[in-house]
């Protein structure tokens, strides 16, 4: 019999022919009602860090889970500060022997500016068969998934063999603080043979058919670098051309024509090789020509082709913040620049910034690191974890690939990782994959996705943890 890693490397060519439609699940009304009066009560919470709301939507879901049964000694809302508060919510499970099941969420948005949107941000907006409002993809959404999922288990009186915690954590889009205080001062609380996270992984379309559901077992790097350029300045009537702000732009456009190499590790090229069974046959080539033997031409047309697959092949660095002058009528002191790195698992951060400088060329151009990266070692392909999602998935989205893949963001399961939880991204929401809007403006998530999706977490969850009926 072959192996899960030898089966998840099968041609897929039988994918080619026909992309495959979603099954049609049905669910009940008062189901998909709960779902939906989760998530607009998440979006209607501002959860920006410039507003700090991530203690009202924390306490707003330990309220919906302690009304529905679970004792309020198994709901707890905890955070190393005030301003940062985590929900963590344990459902008992019949066997206190075998480690729990952790199901990851984050509560906290990116900022939003209101003038930026055709909605408002902050407002959940059902319009044309989507949900808008900011945090619907990234990541409330899978917050209000787990959350109603609890309900309903609670309510059905489900017993799983082992316990399942959900986590909803505080701060991932900014610091992942709350994350790696709970894994430092809560271990217990957090514990687990292994996680699943809704911030990870999902579901591409091509033409609005589904033609792949990805697992998150690895992720980039994440690593800012901040750009200075300090001079004395002046009077702008008496222009030099030792300029701060002339230093920065040129070095930011120099960042910018910059291409790293391609550079695959394990996780990546099963990606590719995967992929290639459900794509046209020319992207299909150049996939099978990457993953083989790491073909430049082939990575070129690729990383031509989507964002997505350039962001897979290679590290990228962009700039995301500007900062310059102190006045109209005066030369700059300072110009300072936020270069944003999103860096291969199997690269150091100080190859990265030994490359940017060396592309810069110009030691007027001052480098400093934002913050120390954290690399996190890819989680293993257990096949009592990817068989009951890969059958799983089957039913929902019969006839597509599960396919493992290396997140090109950064997410709360780096932490997890390192303290030895394997972690895996399961989202389900599926989306177009060259779309992306999570962080953007109009965030939204397709509706039928949505209730989807939490199906099917709700039996994916219930299948790995082997539950019963209560007798």
């Amino acid at each position: 019999m072959l192996s899960l890693a030898q089966r998840l490397l099968v041609p897929m060519a039988l994918f080619a022919s026909a992309l495959p439609a979603t099954a049609q699940i049905a669910k009940d009304p008062a189901t998909r009602q709960l779902e939906r009066e989760i998530l607009a009560q998440l979006i209607e919470i501002n959860t920006s860090d410039s507003a700090g709301g991530t203690p009202v939507a924390a306490k707003a879901m330990a309220e919906r889970l302690t009304a529905a049964g679970i004792p309020s000694t198994d709901v707890r809302v905890l955070g190393a500060e005030p301003r940062y508060q985590n929900l963590v919510a344990r459902l008992r499970g019949r066997d206190a022997g075998k480690k729990p099941v952790l199901l990851m969420a984050h509560l906290d948005v990116v900022d939003a500016r209101k003038e930026d949107w055709t909605t408002d941000p902050y407002r959940f907006v059902e319009k044309d068969g989507w949900y808008y409002g900011r945090g619907t993809s990234d990541n409330k959404a899978g917050a209000a998934m787990l959350v109603a999922n609890l309900i309903r288990y609670k309510r059905e009186g489900f017993i799983p063999e082992r316990d399942i915690i959900v986590v909803l954590t505080a701060d991932e889009e900014t610091t992942g603080n709350s994350i790696a205080w709970l894994v430092r001062e809560h271990r217990d609380l957090i514990d687990a043979d292994y996680a699943l996270n809704t911030d990870g992984g999902g579901g591409d379309y091509r033409d609005w058919k589904p033609v792949r559901f990805n697992v998150q077992a690895a992720e980039k790097v994440y690593q800012s670098f901040a750009l200075e350029v300090r001079n004395k300045g002046g009077h702008s009537s008496r222009p030099v051309p030792d300029n701060a702000i002339s230093h920065l732009s040129r070095a930011l456009v120099k960042i910018a024509d910059y291409e790293f190499p391609a550079h695959l590790g394990e996780v990546t090229k099963m990606f590719f090789e995967r992929s290639a069974g459900v794509e046209p046959p020319a992207i299909a080539a150049d996939m099978r020509a990457v993953a083989g033997t790491g073909n430049a031409q082939a990575a070129r047309r690729l990383a031509d082709s989507s964002p997505y697959y350039n962001a897979t092949l290679r590290t990228t660095c962009v700039a995301t913040r500007l900062f310059a002058g102190h006045a109209d009528n005066a030369l700059p002191q300072l110009a300072r620049a936020t270069v944003n790195c999103r860096i291969m698992p199997n690269e150091s951060v100080d190859s990265v910034e030994a490359r940017l400088k060396r592309a810069v060329g110009d030691t007027a151009v001052h480098f400093s690191r934002a913050a120390l990266a954290r690399p996190s070692p890819p989680s293993p392909l257990r096949a009592d974890i990817m068989e009951p999602i890969e059958a799983l998935a089957a039913k929902y989205w019969p006839g597509i690939p599960v396919i493992p893949e290396m997140s090109t963001g950064a997410t709360d399961g780096l932490y997890t990782r390192n303290a030895g939880i394997p972690t895996y991204g399961v989202a389900a929401i599926f989306d177009d994959m060259n779309d992306s809007r999570a962080h953007g403006r109009d965030e939204r998530v397709g509706v039928k996705e949505y209730h989807l999706a939490a199906e099917y977490w709700y039996e994916m969850v219930k299948r790995l943890t082997a539950g019963k009926p209560a007798s």
